[in-house]
């Protein structure tokens, strides 16, 4: 719809003035009218005359247009358009559509990126549901996404859990693994981590077993060892693992994942690439280690191959995007993750353009902040203590069955609050997940516009006429109808700027203004049934798109 109003004042512009300028659109109040302009004020300087005198005369011309009821000057030159009813009513007989920016684009979509060995702790689950509504944003935009999961299935965290692993089981028995339930595996090997990773910090003994089971567990790469019994303790692990994120996303209802790409492999990849940036001066020698330094080019030291020849995270993420760009030839590629990794990947990429400068020049490093509790309390995944996807999981349900007194808590609704709590904050900040506040069922929350639509859905059903569109609005008709068409340019923003959180705020003030409408008029038995049910059908029809472009199912009946 704005793309129709904005060419109308370009038009009118350019056959007055012989400009073209950029047209942008705001909301008035209400009283004021539909949408606002100020590309007369825009004008004034290039024209060098008063704002208002172009405003009036572009008004004039504006005034011509059967799309436009009224159009109106304020202030030193704003233009109030006030949209005739029956284009209003044009507008919503239209399908929702979004410009496919996209169209004919690849876009790989890394998200999540848990660490085989570990559980998902809070910060993987916000990177996960947010991660999976950021690829639908470009699918619905024309993209073909690729959505890659990157895990580190090498490095010291594998070795506190082997080592964990390897004190509970009593050495290097894998036999004994079988004896471990399968509904508890992933939990199982998350406890081994935590007892390594405790040993690790306090016990100099166990600290030296672990670096040393550090390299065995590289070993078994360099040696294709599939057959040894520490092998098989680790490869069985390995895949309880990738089952338990598994598990885990399916009960999100997250879409799946295409591949896993493991550190495994792209470290050897890193580590070439490391070797060649070494011989060609990009790197260089600190000591034993081979360093970037950083300084030279605004950026900071990081290390790329330390002191006892292992890669670093810098050179797995350099094998990473050399794979993605090898097998995927991306017009984009997307990166989310916590924002204490910014410096780091700024660092990765400087490093990554003086060989790929494509994958450089299309990577987009989106980031998050602290995920909290309510009083500031913030999770870490080094820690014993950190809060686990399955902690959040359990609180909310926990949350949600005191507050409907229900043993029974439909899985859907709390699933659906869980994402829509993270989803409705600016990705960026820190993260503040309430449980009670999550599965309220009043206020701006998942479960009230889940019941909204099924409210809206009850109506319909009882709605005997058939749906006409009107040809003219009552004011609380209106009022909704021109909500209704604000939806479009709502996901225009979303996929431009990749912010689901533009959905959640349009979604909750829909749905208010839907309850302002219904207070005031009746839908069944009512003269206007039809025209207003048409209003509602559109109204359930919107929020079910969005709730799904949320990753939230929509109910008919809660």
């Amino acid at each position: 719809m704005n793309d129709q109003i904005t060419a109308h004042i370009a038009t009118a512009t350019h056959t007055l003035f012989a400009v073209q300028p950029t047209v942008e659109l705001s909301r008035p109040d209400a009283r004021f009218g539909d949408v606002a302009s100020n590309v007369a004020m825009q004008l004034a300087s290039t024209l060098q005359r008063p704002p208002r005198d172009i405003a009036e005369q572009l008004a004039e011309a504006l005034r011509q247009q059967p799309l436009f009821a009224e159009v109106t000057i304020a202030g030193p030159g704003f233009i109030n358009i006030r949209l005739a009813d029956g284009f209003i009513a044009e507008q919503l007989e239209q399908p929702v559509t979004v410009p496919n920016i996209y169209a004919g684009k690849k876009v790989v979509a890394e998200y999540s990126d848990p660490n085989p060995f570990k559980a998902l702790h809070a910060g993987h689950l916000y990177t996960t549901l947010v991660g999976d509504v950021i690829a639908r944003l470009h699918e619905v935009a024309g993209a073909t996404v690729h959505r890659i999961n990157f895990g580190g299935d090498v490095g010291l965290h594998v070795a506190r859990a082997m080592w964990g692993i390897m004190q509970t089981i009593g050495g290097e028995q894998p036999e004994k693994l079988a004896a471990i339930p399968v509904d508890e595996r992933a939990n199982w090997i998350s406890n081994c981590y935590v007892l390594g990773n405790n040993a690790y910090g306090s016990d100099e003994t166990s600290k030296a077993e672990i670096i040393a089971i550090n390299k065995r567990v590289y070993q078994l790469f360099t040696d294709n060892d599939h057959e040894s019994a520490f092998a098989h303790i680790y490869w069985t692990c390995r895949q309880w693992s990738y089952d338990g994120f598994e598990a885990l996303y399916t009960r999100l209802g997250v879409h799946p994942f295409e591949r896993y790409l493991p550190e495994s492999e792209t470290t050897p990849i890193g580590v070439a690439i490391a070797e060649r940036a070494l011989a060609e001066g990009v790197l260089e020698k600190s000591g034993d280690a081979v360093i970037y330094k950083g300084e030279d080019h605004g950026l900071h030291t990081r290390v790329f191959i330390n002191s006892e020849g292992i890669p670093t995270y810098e050179t797995k993420d350099l094998g990473l995007a050399a794979t993605k760009w090898r097998d995927y030839k991306f017009d984009k590629n997307i990166i989310i993750t916590a924002n204490d990794i910014v410096e780091y990947m700024k660092v990765v990429i400087s490093v990554l353009a003086h060989f790929y400068p494509e994958v450089a020049e299309r990577t987009v490093h989106l980031t998050h902040g602290l995920i909290k509790l309510p009083g500031g309390v913030k999770m870490s995944s080094r820690l014993g203590n950190a809060l686990m996807a399955n902690d959040v999981l359990e609180a909310a349900f926990t949350a949600g069955r005191a507050l409907r007194s229900s043993a029974d808590t439909d899985e859907q609704v709390i699933i659906g609050a869980i994402k829509y709590s993270f989803l409705k904050q600016k990705i960026g900040a820190d993260i503040v997940y309430d449980p009670a506040d999550s599965v309220s069922l009043e206020g701006n929350s998942g479960p009230y516009l889940q019941y909204a639509h099924a409210r809206a859905k009850s109506i319909l059903s009882k709605v005997t006429t058939t749906s006409q569109q009107a040809t003219t609005y009552e004011p609380a008709e209106r009022l909704l109808a021109l909500k209704l068409t604000e939806y479009e340019t709502t996901l225009q923003h979303a996929v431009a700027e990749m912010l689901p959180h533009y959905i959640c705020t349009y979604l909750y003030e829909l749905t208010q203004a839907f309850n302002r409408f219904y207070e005031q008029s009746r839908v069944v038995g009512d003269p206007r049934e039809a025209e207003r049910g048409a209003l509602v059908k559109r109204y359930a029809a919107t929020l079910q798109h969005g709730l799904n472009l949320l990753g939230i199912i929509a109910p008919d009946a809660l």
